[in-house]
């Protein structure tokens, strides 16, 4: 792909927009409750907040990497750096524990032989793998090779044919089944059948409750890894001293997650994943993609994906890469150019290498010829090419390592990735049956929120455009007047608001928002609103963002990943406060805007909240921190962050989540600490 290729996104990524935009906007009949004007493509509006929050924290990252390529010194200071905040976001590891390896069959080949290990990366929580062991004595050098997201793991015939060729030249070679894949599906029924067909839809979901509690799939995949390594290294036929890892798709992301972070590899090469987070993110091909790519907090650090591999310069370093992946080529450009100097810098310019092959998304045979060359080059002193003949692999179910095929069915106490995070929430139990009685309580949330007093003291602006009326209803005949408004406070997105006056004085507010938006509650629920007007309320419906006429146009988000708001979801959590902690920054600013003299002028009176499904949530975070609100009625919505651990199969789990929230509270310590009289659940 050439440079000037790359403005060939901007019209298809808008071309898709706009279809996607007509299939979706409001009926007609909710058209009339839009407050912005159509041209202002609103569906985009919190996508593009974000990249614009993307590129100002990256733009400080480049800025960083400069200073730090003026010497040497300074390289080595930003690359410590970078492993020091990874470890910040990477959270808490377990404890090791004994792994109880069991070498369950062996498979003689010609040249090699196939051993099928089963070893515990934690207690009762069991990893299926193939050693690939070379004739000879040995002790002979060792490769990870983590798997991609195939739906069989281990046994992918891509994988087995670079395992093959490993041993083939002298190598010992550990593949595991990742979670989710191969004989590890973590959700299963009786008969072993999974039941969400994808692995990377099952590991995303299990990603939503493990950020609840400040780890995630990313970590979940490293200790894996951590601990195939100790089963690796603990072998005699193992030279420990001679050790690298590598992987395609989702296994090259295990392989930049992990090169960095385990000083025992001493050469690596991730295949068809190293770009740029920041144009990965705005691509409409990738995106935000699977929960195990991602660690919440990275774009607040200001670490990108090469970052990953810079913590482990100058280590020898192949990146393979193909022309026609939809792995972004022009970001791996970027990224190479700056690993390229990264290794110049550091005086081993050598050791750092680009191979881009015209194919797809595949470690394909001259990517494996590539990546057998460079191990043999760095860790057996040898620089001939590597030519791969014919390889013959075998069926999945050779390789299996269980009689049944999955952990699941064949260990009747195994422990799942749903048993461990429960595990994990009732060691947390004590810290958050004491959180309502912490005088700082209210300073954590915030904290968790990324909500710091001088964003919310920011002055509002309001925008009164024009008004609109309901049309009667079954109850009454006289429509329902609603003004519109557009709140806006400095840095933030603005919200589209409708406002209705009771015919008399004001006696309290309603503030009233949904998923669905304002546009839905206007055409759907007149007679509740008319009610409320009757005894004296002003109500307010709102949009905060992600909702209503600011809902993201990327629909196909609710299909693969079980999440509507998925990528700007994940896109939050990157930059930092997630989208919770973003809409109770709105939640707070409709609050300014009720008390404010340039809003309704309504300081003292009343507040109450009506909001379903996440904005439940938000509502309920806003009460603990906000005392101008009165009561809020929560519908439609989870009462507890412990129940989306027991049920991980739920949709729109990433409205919820707050990283490491359950750390310290689950929402019944939250309705507690603002008050259990205050809070209605319908």
């Amino acid at each position: 792909m050439t440079r000037t290729s790359r403005t060939l996104n901007i019209p298809k990524l808008l071309l898709t927009s706009i279809i996607v935009w007509l299939l979706c906007r409001p009926a007609s009949a909710q058209k009339q409750f839009n407050v912005f004007e159509p041209a202002w493509w609103p569906y985009n509006t919190v996508h593009t907040y974000l990249e614009q929050q993307v590129y100002r924290e990256f733009e400080d990252r480049r800025s960083d990497l400069k200073k730090a390529l003026s010497s040497p010194s300074a390289m080595l200071a930003y690359r410590d750096s970078c492993k020091k905040r990874y470890l910040e976001i990477l959270g808490e590891l377990p404890a090791r524990t004994p792994l109880n390896p069991q070498i369950v069959g062996a498979i003689p080949r010609t040249g090699y032989k196939i051993e099928k290990v089963i070893y515990e990366s934690l207690p009762g929580h069991h990893v299926t793998a193939n050693i690939y062991v070379p004739q000879g004595k040995g002790p002979f050098p060792g490769v990870m090779l983590f798997c991609g997201h195939s739906l069989n793991g281990k046994e992918d015939v891509s994988y087995q044919k670079t395992a093959i060729l490993f041993a083939a030249h002298g190598f010992i070679v550990l593949v595991a089944d990742p979670i989710s894949q191969g004989e590890r599906y973590q959700l299963t029924d009786a008969n072993g059948h999974p039941l969400i067909s994808l692995g990377t839809v099952e590991h995303t979901l299990f990603n939503a409750g493990a950020t609840l509690l400040g780890t995630g799939a990313v970590a979940y995949e490293l200790w894996d890894n951590i601990r195939g390594l100790d089963y690796l290294a603990s072998r005699k036929d193992v030279d420990t001293t001679r050790i690298g890892c590598l992987g395609t798709s989702g296994g090259g992301t295990q392989t930049t997650y992990f090169v960095g972070f385990d000083d025992r590899i001493k050469v690596s090469a991730p295949c068809s994943y190293v770009a740029t987070r920041e144009r990965n993110l705005n691509l409409p091909l990738i995106g935000a993609s699977d929960g195990c790519q991602h660690i919440p907090g990275e774009g607040e650090k200001k670490l990108e994906i090469d970052d990953f591999l810079i913590m482990a310069a100058p280590k020898p370093l192949l990146v393979l890469a193909a022309r026609f992946d939809f792995v972004d080529e022009v970001g791996v450009e970027i990224a190479s150019h700056e690993l390229q100097q990264v290794y110049a810098r550091l005086g081993h310019p050598d050791r750092y290498k680009l191979f881009v092959y015209d194919d797809g998304h595949s470690i394909a045979k001259p990517k494996r010829e590539a990546a057998v060359t460079w191990f043999r080059k760095w860790l057996c002193n040898d620089s001939t090419p590597v030519k791969e003949g014919n390889i013959e692999v075998l069926p999945d179910t050779a390789l299996f390592c269980t009689s049944t095929g999955q952990v699941n069915t064949a260990f009747p106490h195994e422990q799942t990735l749903k048993d461990i995070d429960l595990e994990l929430a009732d060691h947390y139990k004590p810290n958050r049956d004491a959180f309502i009685n912490r005088p700082d309580s209210r300073d954590i949330i915030q904290h968790l929120l990324h909500l710091d007093n001088n964003r919310l003291k920011h002055n509002i602006d309001v925008q009164w455009t024009d008004s609109t009326t309901s049309g009667p209803d079954r109850t009454a005949s006289r429509p329902v007047v609603f003004k519109k408004a557009i709140v806006r406070k400095k840095d933030e997105i603005p919200l589209p608001c409708l406002v209705a006056y009771p015919s008399g004085p004001a006696k309290n507010v309603l503030i009233w928002t949904a998923i669905q938006g304002k546009a839905k509650i206007a055409s759907d629920s007149l007679a509740v609103i008319r009610e409320a007007l009757r005894q004296g309320t002003v109500v307010v419906l709102a949009d905060l963002r992600a909702t209503g006429e600011t809902t993201d146009a990327v629909t196909n988000d609710s299909k693969f990943y079980y999440n509507r708001e998925y990528r700007n979801s994940m896109t939050a959590l990157h930059v930092g406060p997630g989208l919770v902690g973003q809409q109770v920054a709105d939640m707070i600013t409709l609050l300014d805007f009720i008390d404010k003299p340039n809003g309704l002028g309504l300081s003292g009176i009343p507040v109450k909240i009506r909001a379903s499904g996440g904005d439940a949530v938000v509502a309920l975070h806003t009460l603990a921190l906000d005392k101008r609100i009165s009561e809020v009625h929560l519908y439609h919505t989870i009462r507890s962050y412990y129940d989306l651990l027991k049920d991980p199969i739920q949709k729109d789990q990433y409205r919820y989540v707050i990283p490491g929230v359950m750390k310290h509270y689950d929402l019944p310590d939250l309705v507690k600490l603002a008050g259990p009289d205050k809070v209605f659940y319908r």
